[in-house]
């Protein structure tokens, strides 16, 4: 697979991909049936288990897409990369005054490794980074008002089609939200959280909640995908600029503790929501959406990693090389 229009082949690689997981669930939920029984977490829903959809968005503009790929989803911490686009774009490279790039090694919603680093997130897709952003994205402004950014941002990558907000989701984030609201007073000790707390949770509230499918996903990802911009044009070299700075936090910090074995078993920068949802990026080839609404320990989607492993199995999208047979095919064909 090589970002040419190939949609018909790619169709059907998806639906194999598809069968596959299909395929492997009932052992991937005995599996998550044991690991939760042996760390004394609630046991995981069968049901869950029987959904799995699959989107690519080509650099071309084709999209092809398989399984449940047409279920709606909230992203929730999927939206940490776009109001990262916004925040970037909108104070380069100071924002990482603020906020770190590094993998955290707690959980992603630590008090206290906030608290150790004195008010400085380690990553901007932990809990206390992405609320800091929250924060600067409070400060841009702007006349739709500074908890729509992040909605703006996939209303223009969706071609002006509004994203719908998951009502419940958005009622849960504000009732429930106290640990979070937490690290934001932990922030503002130390300096590093300008605006009321409540004013920033709203805009993180907006974020999380937005609603899309499969394809919508992988729609709304496109803006990493690294297009060649022509030399004269400095704003397309920009965004290209922020894009690979992105990619390389979403391979690093994307799957939280889960990333080094994602990296491993699917070598594309990814980044995951507790919604099922996962979007990752082959730059200059596609953008790829997973849902499945199962989730391991670490957070991400059981299903979701299974599909993405599997199709970059199958075309060879990977930031670290092809392998060794498909350099042979490539060597064969320029003969």
């Amino acid at each position: 697979m090589d970002g040419v229009d190939h949609s018909g082949e790619l169709t059907s690689v998806l639906e194999d991909v598809v069968a596959r997981v299909r395929k492997a669930a009932p052992g991937i939920y005995d599996e998550a049936l044991e690991k939760a029984k042996a760390s004394g977490k609630p046991a995981p829903r069968k049901g869950d288990f029987e959904y799995s959809g699959i989107a690519v968005f080509t650099r071309c503009g084709d999209v092809a897409s398989a399984g449940n790929a047409g279920v709606g989803f909230p992203v929730q911490s999927i939206s940490k990369v776009f109001a990262l686009e916004v925040a970037l774009e909108a104070m380069g490279e100071k924002l990482w005054k603020r906020v770190g790039r590094d993998p955290s090694g707690d959980p992603f919603n630590s008090i206290i490794d906030l608290e150790r680093a004195k008010g400085i997130p380690r990553n901007p897709f932990i809990n206390a980074g992405a609320l800091v952003v929250c924060d600067i994205l409070t400060g841009i402004g702007g006349r739709s008002g500074p908890n729509r950014h992040v909605v703006d941002l996939v209303k223009r990558m969706l071609d002006g089609d509004a994203p719908p907000l998951d009502q419940d989701v958005m009622e849960s984030d504000r009732t429930g939200g106290d640990l979070n609201r937490s690290l934001m007073f932990m922030a503002r000790h130390h300096g590093n959280l300008k605006h009321p707390v409540e004013k920033v949770m709203d805009a993180y509230i907006h974020q999380c909640a937005i609603s899309l499918d499969c394809r919508g996903l992988a729609k709304a990802g496109r803006f990493l995908l690294l297009d060649d911009p022509d030399d004269e044009d400095g704003v397309k070299i920009a965004a290209a600029r922020r894009a690979r700075r992105i990619l390389s936090i979403m391979m690093l910090c994307g799957q939280y503790d889960g990333s080094g074995d994602f990296a491993y078993r699917v070598g594309l920068p990814a980044k995951s929501g507790v919604g099922g949802g996962i979007l990752a990026i082959a730059p200059h080839i596609a953008s790829i959406a997973v849902w499945s609404p199962a989730l391991d320990p670490m957070g991400n989607s059981w299903l979701g990693t299974l599909g993405l492993e599997l199709l970059t199995s199958k075309t060879d999208w990977s930031v670290f090389g092809k392998s060794r047979r498909l350099l042979r095919d490539d060597a064969r064909n320029q003969r």
